[in-house]
């Protein structure tokens, strides 16, 4: 499936901000209503009256939208959000509602993001007119802990986080140290961008209008959206110049497990291009044996069929998307990565289906490919 630029300037960048009861959101959504940066900015919140608008910031209403005076556009998810985006893209065109250019989410403390990430994957509607350019996760230092014992969906949210923002660290007892909290969340999710913010308007608006990766778009860098400098380091880059005569595998993983949920990051690293044939089994098969224990998958594959031109993947809560292409690699480095989160695997299970998996479709393909070399 194929994109021009042209169609993938048009899809609307949408920001979905999550996290617990608890962890900010909601002051968070309150100060970004309040931004002059706002301005031609949706924002869909779940109920008017948890924001506390002040009825004298708002230049216009009707019905179903609000229309802040900064320019800021606010409502509440009407019948489902699909249904609500769709409606607001409408009215956008239709001149009902004035133009806007991006939309901001805001998730309900219990609700999961993976739901609303599978509708923007494989709602048709959705996936032409939108794209999501991040998801930005919240989490209260103060209660991290506890609620990530007592909750699973506090676990996810944090799994399918791009961003991480940790909150209420002035609240928190002296002797806290926030890379203790960070090593925490990063064993939950490896790839994620974590820091703290402060809560000025401007450092709000920005982290919300964000254009993030757009995959149909083949000249987008996807390194931000993958941050895994710290997986494509040394540590983990072997040369092979020298022959190889055996049957060792070029897979190279990484993974991490938080002992409670089961929550696990894998990273998988390839130096060897993939056959299309090859990534599509060995895609379809990890999907099919985690089934709903995977939550999320993102990545950038090289394709022997296709030098040059990197293919990103990505999926939610075992639904893949159709794969896209780059016109160009960001940099020198052509290895294969692919990000597994996944929820409910032990960890020396994970990495071994992979492996496994890895290992089956390598010579598969390889004794296809000498079986088509002998018949021509």
């Amino acid at each position: 499936m194929q994109h021009d630029i042209t169609a993938a300037t048009k899809r609307i960048p949408v920001t979905l901000v999550t996290g617990f009861l608890g962890s900010g959101k909601t002051t968070l959504i309150n100060k970004a209503l309040h931004a002059p940066e706002m301005s031609k900015v949706v924002v869909v919140i779940n109920e008017y009256g948890e924001v506390g608008l002040d009825h004298q910031l708002v230049a216009s209403s009707d019905d179903q939208v609000l229309v802040l005076e900064n320019g800021c556009l606010c409502c509440t998810v009407r019948s489902d959000l699909v249904g609500t985006l769709n409606g607001l893209y409408h009215d956008r065109a239709s001149g009902r509602i004035p133009w806007f250019d991006r939309v901001v989410i805001e998730s309900s403390g219990l609700a999961e993001p993976g739901p609303i990430l599978q509708a923007f994957l494989s709602e048709p509607t959705l996936d032409g007119l939108f794209r999501v350019a991040s998801v930005v996760t919240l989490v209260d230092a103060v209660n991290w802990k506890d609620t990530y014992e007592r909750h699973d969906e506090a676990a996810r949210q944090v799994a399918f986080a791009d961003k991480i923002i940790i909150t209420k660290k002035d609240l928190v007892a002296q002797h806290f140290r926030k890379e203790d909290l960070t090593r925490q969340l990063r064993k939950v999710n490896a790839t994620a961008d974590i820091s703290s913010i402060a809560w000025e308007t401007t450092n709000i608006a920005e982290l919300l209008s964000q254009e993030g990766f757009d995959p149909f778009n083949p000249d987008s860098d996807p390194r931000p959206w993958l941050q895994m400098q710290d997986h494509l380091g040394h540590d983990h880059h072997h040369d092979h110049d020298h022959d190889h005569d055996h049957d060792h595998d070029h897979d190279h993983e990484e993974h991490f497990h938080l002992h409670g949920k089961g929550v696990d990051s894998f990273v998988l690293l390839r130096d060897i291009p993939f056959s299309r044939e090859e990534l599509q089994f060995l895609l379809d098969t990890i999907t099919q044996n985690l089934g709903p224990g995977l939550l999320r998958v993102k990545g950038l594959v090289n394709i022997r069929e296709e030098p040059g031109r990197p293919a990103v993947i990505q999926g939610a809560q075992h639904l893949l998307h159709t794969m896209t292409w780059l016109d160009h690699w960001p940099d020198g480095d052509q290895r294969s990565r692919i990000v597994f989160i996944t929820q409910g695997v032990v960890g020396t299970e994970l990495r071994e289906m992979v492996e496994t998996i890895a290992r089956i479709s390598e010579r598969t393909f390889k004794a296809r490919e000498r079986g088509r070399t002998l018949s021509s």
